[in-house]
């Protein structure tokens, strides 16, 4: 319970003291930098509202002013970070009534989407562009992330005492700090502590590039390490190869599309990317699905109309 607070205190300070108490030190500090986002849209929005005024009307007009700058989805994930303090609030007796009850989500038009993958072809031409020489470098890094499917967090804390060269396994059990001062940090959730299968290619590749390298020091860490800096140069490569341009994270998405169109498993994909439930690949891969499942749906009619 947060004490010291009543009705006449505003909801900015109760939502404060709320993320203070249930949410530092328990969520990583990427979700308790989005908390403290939402601190600070209430302090612009409802800097005076009290916690007896937060009612469905006040609640609902949040949303839509909040709405006129974001896109629905945005909305939603505002929503379900005020929900759970407003929800507490209640049972604390300083709001009378649930005001989240019923909640309309609005939104701006979403902005038309970049491309997120590459096919088969231009993945080919994309490796083919880029520059695999004899030490580390970030082009090593796109191969890798292309084959493994691994989040640039997690490819960028690889250590050589994480590849098994023997077995082809790639142990991923860490990620590396690069939005802040940098260092190892633990991945984004239990699932995400995995082995992934190496094929023989990349197994050959890079026990060659670790074999003088320091054990337990990431490989491809030197000084600052930038997210945009790896974008960069991936853009460049897919400019010079003439494919659409994807992010470091589009070639994630490309690894799991072309699983899923060669027959692999959600299951299997949903455990080589690291993903807390099957459910979060289907949601993330529906379009890919869906796809699939309207060939499958012409080939049991083929099958069927051949019966006769």
């Amino acid at each position: 319970m947060i004490s010291n607070l009543t009705p006449q205190d505003t909801f900015c300070k109760y939502y404060k003291q709320w993320v203070s108490m249930y949410k530092e030190g328990a969520v990583r500090d990427v979700t308790l930098n989005k908390y403290q986002l939402t601190c600070l849209w209430l302090d612009k929005l409802i800097p005076t509202l009290a916690l007896q005024e937060l009612t469905r009307v006040t609640y609902q007009k949040l949303l839509n002013d909040y709405a006129q700058s974001h896109e629905r989805q945005t909305t939603m994930d505002f929503h379900h970070q005020l929900k759970g303090a407003v929800l507490d609030a209640v049972d604390e007796g300083l709001i009378e009534r649930d005001p989240t009850r019923k909640a309309i989500i609005k939104g701006k038009t979403p902005r038309p989407k970049k491309q997120k993958y590459l096919n088969q072809f231009e993945l080919h031409r994309l490796l083919s562009d880029l520059d695999l020489g004899s030490e580390i470098s970030w082009d090593w890094l796109i191969l890798l992330i292309a084959k493994t499917g691994l989040r640039f967090s997690e490819a960028i804390a690889l250590t050589p005492e994480d590849f098994d060269f023997a077995r082809q396994i790639l142990s991923v059990n860490k990620t590396w700090d690069y939005k802040n001062s940098g260092g190892f940090v633990p991945t984004k959730n239990k699932s995400s502590i995995r082995k992934v299968q190496l094929d023989w290619q990349l197994v050959i590749q890079f026990a060659e590039l670790t074999r003088d390298l320091p054990r337990n020091k990431p490989i491809f860490v030197s000084g600052n390490v930038y997210n945009s800096t790896a974008n960069d140069i991936l853009k460049r490569h897919c400019v010079h190869a003439e494919v659409p341009i994807i992010s470091i994270h589009g070639l994630r998405h490309t690894h799991a599309s072309l699983l899923l169109f060669a027959g692999v498993s959600i299951a299997s994909v949903a455990k080589r990317l690291g993903h807390a439930s099957m459910n979060t690949t289907q949601k993330t891969y529906l379009h890919i699905i869906q796809e699939l499942e309207n060939q499958d749906v012409d080939l049991v009619m083929r099958s069927i109309s051949s019966l006769i």
